[in-house]
């Protein structure tokens, strides 16, 4: 099974002018604990997670003061990415070495997709069982 087979691809995104209160309002919206930011060719850029939302607040003081700050201050840039075509056994033990819980999937630098660390997890898990039937 690949990473084609189990990705999320009607995504939201954030852009290099998205502001934090962008992200939480999206994450909130689409029950995502991750968004991508990505330029506009849409190439991954930055990941922000609601654990770097939570780490700035924490260096911060509050919430709303970061609010208008722009979503990549606190997102890690550079994300890992993977094909669609890699098999999720091999993308799950990437994301556990990396201790990344969301993964862009790109084809030719564009996004097409992600998938979370648990949706792979769930796909091993679903796939072994059907195995052992």
């Amino acid at each position: 099974m690949t990473l084609r087979e189990v990705l999320h691809a009607h995504i939201p995104t954030l852009t290099h002018e998205s502001t934090i209160r962008d992200a939480v309002d999206k994450m909130d919206i689409y029950q995502f604990p991750a968004l991508v930011i990505v330029d506009q060719d849409q190439k991954p850029t930055h990941v922000i997670t609601e654990g770097d939302i939570a780490r700035a607040t924490i260096l911060r003081g509050k919430l709303v003061a970061l609010g208008s700050e722009k979503a990549s201050f606190c997102a890690s840039k550079d994300p890992i990415t993977l094909p669609p075509d890699t098999e999720i056994s091999d993308a799950l033990h990437t994301m556990l070495d990396r201790g990344i819980t969301i993964l862009p999937i790109v084809e030719e630098d564009r996004l097409i997709g992600i998938t979370l660390r648990v949706d792979l997890m769930q796909a091993l898990l679903m796939d072994s069982a059907v195995s052992q039937s």
